[in-house]
């Protein structure tokens, strides 16, 4: 049976409990004798997890443990073990700002557990469209690549507020605002809250948007939740719009749950990728069928 550990929720607890079973330095050594057989994982409840749950199914990895711990849990542990050059595999996903910092891979998925390639949707509560076909303009017309996104995420990873990040990449980028924004009218103190996961990917997206709504004239709340709670306030009509929705795989069950409660508007980005993530300094491990040696 599939092993998990749960309730670390720091990056302190994270890594006390690698340290007690600490893998093999043998760069000759299966992926699984390195690692001591663990993954590290984020979140218990995040669709990623579900998917890993998958993969260990898929590939009959019955002696591993899929480590419950948090992304900033896990971007630190990755940290510790990049700059030591030392084996790790953790549940990573694009975009996200690891990926321009540390020389990763992901593990080829011939099974497809993880699915295919995602995009990155943005939903609204039913009606909304009716009510501000203003704001619903702009939210549809939102657009970028993932080093647009990079760009945003990487500055916050260094230590500078959200809302200072997006000002700076609004402010650097006129011409792609202008697209965002055509045909789209200034008002005054129009009301809209927009419902975002504490993702890297997505904290950037809704700040950035979110003061484009501002320059535009409106009275902006950005709400913070959990993946669950976040569809949840879009189909009960609690919050406005997200720009969160991961699809087709990784929201499948949200999605389904309230399906006809809400309203998509449009994709923001696409080929948004997850799986199983190493780095390139790990030779010996390419696929998630080299797990099983």
């Amino acid at each position: 049976m599939l092993k998990k550990i749960i309730g670390i929720g720091t990056a302190a607890a994270l890594f006390f409990s690698l340290a007690a079973c600490a893998p093999t330095a043998d760069e000759n050594a299966t992926a699984g004798e390195q690692v001591n057989h663990k993954i590290i994982g984020i979140d218990p409840g995040s669709g990623i997890m579900a998917l890993t749950d998958k993969a260990i199914k898929d590939y009959n990895l019955d002696d591993w443990t899929v480590i419950k711990s948090s992304g900033a849990a896990m971007t630190a542990t990755l940290k510790k073990k990049y700059d030591r050059k030392k084996p790790i595999i953790i549940t990573g996903w694009t975009p996200h700002w690891m990926f321009s910092r540390y020389d990763l891979k992901y593990l080829d998925d011939p099974k497809k557990s993880y699915g295919t390639a995602e995009q990155i949707h943005t939903i609204t509560r039913k009606g909304f469209g009716n009510e501000q076909p203003n704001a619903t303009k702009l939210l549809s017309q939102f657009k970028w690549t993932e080093d647009d996104m990079a760009e945003v995420m990487i500055q916050v990873e260094n230590g500078t507020d959200p809302k200072k990040a997006a000002a700076s990449y609004v402010k650097k980028h006129r011409d792609q605002i202008a697209e965002w924004t055509k045909g789209v009218k200034k008002v005054k103190g129009d009301k809209i809250n927009l419902a975002y996961v504490a993702w890297d990917s997505e904290i950037a997206s809704t700040n950035v948007v979110g003061k484009v709504f501002e320059d535009l004239g409106y009275n902006v709340k950005l709400t913070q939740v959990e993946a669950g709670p976040m569809w949840t306030a879009i189909a009960t009509g609690s919050a406005d719009a997200s720009l969160s929705a991961w699809l087709p795989n990784t929201h499948k069950a949200y999605a389904a749950k309230y399906k006809g409660k809400f309203d998509d508007v449009g994709t923001s980005l696409t080929g948004v990728k997850m799986g199983l993530v190493v780095p390139k300094y790990m030779k010996n491990v390419n696929s998630i069928e080299d797990l099983k040696k």
